[in-house]
């Protein structure tokens, strides 16, 4: 569904979404409607990033992102220096 608004922009801001439409090859309602929602998900998601920040949950995940490094230098030092991908490492 959609709804009709009447809006109004800077010159500036009209012109470069007209030049970024045609480039995309939409109507300038399609590429203004993407542009929204673009900038609604961006907000929605930093809004979770920074209760993700504030909760401290952002360092658990670099936490698992640096115990799982640990974990595939140690499995293949176990495997003789093998790399993950079934090669030898270069000397």
């Amino acid at each position: 569904m959609t709804a009709k608004v009447t809006l109004s922009f800077s010159d500036d801001t009209i012109a470069d979404a007209r030049r970024y439409a045609e480039r995309d090859g939409m109507s300038l309602s399609a590429w203004m409607d993407k542009a929204a929602k673009e900038k609604a998900l961006r907000e929605l998601f930093g809004a979770h990033a920074d209760v993700l920040r504030r909760a401290g949950l952002d360092k658990l995940e670099k936490q698992a992102l640096a115990d799982e490094a640990d974990y595939e230098t140690v499995t293949d030092a176990l495997r003789g220096g093998m790399t993950h991908g079934g090669g030898r490492r270069p000397r």
